[in-house]
């Protein structure tokens, strides 16, 4: 069992507060370990020592930086057996995938090690032959992050990444429902000798997101968050005239054209329907199917549902974890229940599994709706859970009908278009109102690519060398020559 602390000027400290929290196991309810709760006092604490470390931290070369952040990805890879078995027990997902979770999480700082060496400036041209314009790049200084808890150290990794490489200091608030195995991978950025104050990390709730949304001494803040929660940031970072980013809700469409690969569209849709148990923000949330082929389509997508093997993901056969927390059960009971209401069909799941190895759990089995009508809840919002809602269209749907359908949302985050001809595919694609759209695949994640959403899915850019400069301000200096 883990008793983590709060993590500021490089030291574990408790709370101001005194307060704990303990965090058990979703598949079992089993407690796993115990975290501190930061509250406001404890981010003031922070920002007080980050002032001062972040001077220090971007006076520092790049490369010796980076030199840092390639240091804990190597302890992040050495140590990844014991990181993986927390983020299991307190998340819920198969070890296999948190094993990849933290794999990619150490490639991103490696990347980012090497990117920050390559930011540049450049020298401008003037109205004078005795003037030089230079255009320079500068980090912000204390940024804020808020970090949810589906992908805790992946997404942890994505912004303490770049912004370290930028030379910014950066204060954390990882989520309460998985912060231990986040606390094992800031023990390998210490172990790595990131310097005093350079990072804090306080776990937290509302009062402590709130404090660094707001806080005058942090000058931006990075979310991975609900649309609610991204908007409430940004109304609290308003009076101190705070940079945003934020990563927010999405409920991406998959289409299936009438002449797509229907086995291959079906095993693609059924993964991101319903890995991680459907808590992905780029997770399928409503699949559009041509008519003509949506019957095979189905029962293909029902199949690979019934063949997901739930259970404790510490079990190596598990290829489906629990929900981590009842709230998801909730929201899923409800949307299912409003697409009965309104006409359509559930093919499979629809209930939690039954037996004693589920009893004690937030288990819920993978759920397709079929016969979805499109002003439905599971629709129109996004479900963040097991479940997959399909609406069929017309074969002869032309392209500018079927992109229709798919910006129907108010979301913008994701989207995938499968089918045989890539030409009409691609226009599909280059119709859709989202930040990223995978033709023929299912997922838009590319270390060296911008990731972000449009619309109500926030802005601001993770990922690619947009994410590094993201934490970044540029700076104009014109200097006259004396000759």
């Amino acid at each position: 069992m883990i008793t983590r602390e709060l993590y500021i000027d490089g030291r574990w400290v408790a709370p101001l507060s005194g307060e704990y929290l303990e965090v058990r196991d979703p598949a079992t309810g089993d407690l796993v370990g115990r975290t501190a709760v930061a509250g406001a006092a404890d981010v003031d604490a922070a920002v007080t020592v980050a002032a001062t470390a972040a001077r220090r931290w971007a006076s520092m070369p790049a490369a010796d930086r980076g030199t840092i952040l390639r240091r804990a990805a190597d302890l992040m890879d050495e140590r990844i057996d014991d990181i993986a078995d927390a983020l299991t027990r307190e998340q819920g997902k198969p070890l296999g995938d948190s094993r990849k979770e933290i794999a990619f999480g150490a490639i991103v700082l490696r990347y980012y090690a090497e990117e920050g060496t390559r930011v540049g400036g450049s020298l401008r041209p003037t109205q004078r032959a005795d003037i030089r314009s230079m255009v320079t790049w500068a980090p912000i200084g204390v940024v804020g992050a808020i970090v949810p808890w589906n992908y805790p150290v992946d997404l942890y990794a994505w912004k303490i990444g770049p912004a370290l490489a930028a030379g910014n200091a950066i204060i954390v608030k990882p989520p309460l429902e998985s912060p231990l195995a986040i606390a094992l991978t800031v023990q390998c950025l210490h172990d790595a000798g990131l310097p005093a104050g350079v990072l804090a990390d306080l776990p937290g709730a509302l009062e402590a997101g709130t404090a660094i949304s707001s806080h005058p001494g942090i000058g931006m803040v990075t979310a991975t968050a609900s649309t609610r929660t991204g908007q409430a940031i940004m109304r609290s970072a308003a009076d101190t005239m705070k940079r945003v980013s934020l990563e927010l809700g999405g409920h991406s469409p998959f289409i299936v054209l009438p002449d797509a690969d229907v086995a291959a569209a079906a095993a693609a849709a059924a993964r991101r329907s319903f890995s991680n148990a459907g808590q992905i923000c780029i997770a399928v949330n409503r699949i559009l199917v041509a008519d003509s082929i949506a019957d095979e389509f189905v029962e293909a997508v029902a199949a690979e549902a019934r063949a997901i093997v739930q259970g404790h993901g510490i079990d190596p056969a598990v290829t489906g974890g629990p929900t981590t927390t009842t709230a998801v059960i909730e929201t899923a009971q409800a949307h299912i229940a409003d697409a009965v209401a309104s006409g359509a069909r559930v093919v499979t799941g629809g209930a939690r599994p039954q037996g004693a190895d589920f009893d004690r759990g937030t288990f819920f089995l993978p759920t397709v709706l079929d016969g979805v009508d499109r002003g439905s809840r599971v629709m129109r919002e996004e479900t963040f859970g097991p479940v997959v809602a399909v609406h069929r269209f017309a074969h002869g749907l032309d392209v500018d009908g079927i992109a229709a359908l798919a910006n129907d949302s108010e979301a913008g985050l994701a989207a995938y278009v499968y089918g045989g001809d890539l030409d009409r595919a691609w226009a599909v694609a280059e119709r859709i109102d989202a930040g990223g759209i995978g033709v023929n695949i299912n997922d838009i994640t590319e270390l060296h690519a911008p990731f972000g959403g449009w619309k109500m899915s926030g802005f601001g850019r993770e990922l690619g060398p947009e994410g590094l400069h993201g934490f970044m301000q540029q700076r104009h200096i014109r200097l006259l020559r004396r000759y």
